[in-house]
């Protein structure tokens, strides 16, 4: 009798991943209530600075379950995916709460061409690997440092505004990671399509 397939185990990196993930939730209610405060003229700065908190907690521990994967040999199929997941449901979340020009009492706020310029990349990414993924049969994702520095850059923005920091900086912070969120969508989708050209010529001369 053939036994029963074990489910795969939860490494501990992957458990903290899941931690990070149920936190986004959470952060989520914590800017809800701030801008609902603001929105009244009566807010919680604790609502804010609980939001923060955890904001920068959530993103500080992405580093942590990706050296406990590599440093405990536990890198896993899960992981590879919930990790990624993590990131974008974090900031994603904290980019759609945080533009909202229609309350002046945020400030400084996160501009609407800076969330629709990351939001319009990652859908044209993610576009982008399914067609090939339907062309080539595989995609091969090379990280990028202008990716790296994207995302950090991105968390930045959001941080600065739950932490008020002064609008002076901040416009320059938001152009810079403006520019590397660009660049770096321009470089995954030159990637990409080199692998369909690679695919192409490797059909056409087959020997």
């Amino acid at each position: 009798m053939t036994p029963a397939p074990q489910p795969p185990r939860l490494t501990l990196a992957t458990r903290v991943t899941l931690l990070r993930i149920l936190g986004i939730p959470v952060f989520i209610v914590l800017v809800v209530y701030y801008l609902l405060g603001l929105e009244r003229g009566a807010p919680e700065p604790l609502h804010r600075w609980w939001a923060l908190g955890l904001f920068v907690a959530i993103a500080a521990t992405d580093a942590l379950d990706g050296y406990l994967a590599r440093s405990r040999n536990e890198v896993s199929a899960l992981g590879r995916i919930l990790d990624p997941l993590a990131d974008k449901a974090l900031l994603l979340s904290g980019l759609l709460l945080l533009t909202r020009p229609d309350i002046p009492a945020l400030t400084p706020h996160i501009p609407v061409w800076f969330t629709g310029l990351v939001l319009s990349r990652d859908i044209l990414l993610v576009g982008g690997y399914f067609l090939i993924r339907h062309l080539a049969g595989a995609v091969h994702v090379q990280p990028r440092l202008t990716g790296k520095l994207a995302t950090v850059l991105q968390m930045a923005t959001i941080a600065w505004v739950l932490a008020q920091g002064p609008e002076t900086y901040f416009f320059a912070l938001v152009g810079a990671a403006g520019f590397l969120t660009a660049l770096a969508g321009l470089q995954y989708l030159r990637d990409g399509w080199r692998q369909v050209e690679h695919l192409h010529r490797a059909h056409a001369n087959p020997l």
